[in-house]
């Protein structure tokens, strides 16, 4: 029986960032926690990346993961909204990080795919997999559980990411 491995996944966003914690133990998943990490849309840029930072260290102390997922971005047709976005990202990738966690990646559509079957599920889609997957998963929003999906898609491609290095490494 494979170990028990307690995964965070981050869906980032500068007003709120989803996270939910997930742990794969083999083909087995069970729901820990989920919610979100708000900022304050009437402070300075810095302050609410302060917010996100703190939120998801605390979280990440209480819940203590093994490994951390972050949902990609897609290209934001306003540039100023991207860039906030991807400041966010950064906040999202360098906590786990920080914590000593690797950190993976995985693109909107990977995500979807591999929770839902389709890669251009709605978010609705999204949701109900979620409570078939995960039974007893509270989500309090659609970021929440956008995050617990990014977990899953770890849990189902970290064995795959870890064969591939082992692989390379022999050859």
């Amino acid at each position: 029986m494979a170990p028990a491995i307690r995964i965070i996944g981050i869906d980032p966003g500068l007003r709120k960032t989803g996270w939910g914690i997930v742990v794969s133990e083999g083909s087995k998943l069970s729901f820990v926690a989920c919610g979100c990490v708000e900022s304050d849309g009437n402070l300075a840029l810095g302050e609410r990346l302060r917010q996100l930072h703190e939120g998801l260290h605390k979280i990440i102390a209480t819940h203590r993961p093994h490994e951390a997922a972050v949902e990609e971005t897609f290209i934001n047709r306003d540039p100023q909204s991207a860039l906030k976005l991807g400041q966010a990202r950064g906040i999202a990738l360098v906590v786990p990080s920080l914590a000593g966690l690797s950190v993976a990646e995985y693109a909107a559509n990977l995500v979807k795919k591999t929770v839902v079957g389709v890669g251009h599920a709605d978010k609705k889609q999204v949701q109900a997999m979620i409570r078939v997957l995960l039974p007893k998963a509270e989500t309090s929003s659609a970021d929440a559980a956008d995050a617990l999906a990014v977990a899953i898609c770890h849990a189902q491609h970290r064995g795959m990411k870890a064969l591939v290095a082992q692989m390379r490494a022999a050859g």
